[in-house]
């Protein structure tokens, strides 16, 4: 038995799809679908990376709850200006009536901010700045950029909890009171006045 031949078929060619075809346009909505689903994913995946990681500051190991354990004789405190001006006003002597407040030794320390902000503030203020030249009180060198003191003063304690912040701004008063575990002296009648110090002697 022999092969069976093949004949060529001529004339035919390839099925073409119409132009009109429904076929033809169905594609889009899937695709422009699709191409949406793939924007949402990267905006979403943009979204994550822009998302603020929230990071929780460490408590200080020297704070049971909001007392602070690392207050003790002698008290180092941290001088503002508007302190110093309110000080010069009640003609006040600045060692003795922190001592005579804290019945203890007391160190008063003067950052370079607040040093800058007294020179800046002029002729009014020349007394406390002399007060603030005074060789008895320790100097605190500051490394930062700029001179406003509140910021200073509130960056250093949120860092070492070993100050007690003497201040009369209320801003400034307001901020610090946001910080567990640190004191604010201020000037009163004739007076220094501490706050949030558990030890301070009751008058």
């Amino acid at each position: 038995m022999g092969v069976q031949k093949k004949t060529r078929k001529f004339g035919q060619v390839k099925r073409i799809i119409g132009q009109r075809d429904s076929r033809l346009y169905a594609p889009r909505p899937y695709i422009e679908k699709k191409n949406q689903d793939k924007g949402e994913i990267e905006g979403k995946k943009k979204a994550k990376g822009d998302e603020i990681v929230r990071e929780i500051p460490q408590v200080s190991s020297s704070l049971f709850f909001q007392y602070n354990t690392a207050l003790v004789p002698p008290y180092s405190v941290l001088i503002d200006t508007n302190f110093l001006s309110h000080t010069v006003q009640r003609k006040l002597e600045l060692l003795s009536s922190m001592m005579d407040c804290l019945y203890a030794k007391c160190i008063p320390m003067i950052t370079d901010c607040v040093m800058a902000e007294l020179e800046k503030l002029g002729q009014k203020y020349r007394i406390a700045l002399r007060i603030a030249r005074d060789e008895r009180w320790e100097r605190l060198k500051c490394d930062h950029k700029g001179v406003y003191a509140d910021d200073c003063i509130v960056d250093r304690v949120m860092k070492h909890k070993v100050y007690i912040v003497a201040t009369n701004d209320r801003d400034l008063k307001r901020r610090i009171r946001k910080i567990p575990g640190v004191p604010i002296m201020s000037v009163a009648r004739g007076k220094y006045v501490i706050e949030r110090l558990p030890d301070a002697p009751e008058k």
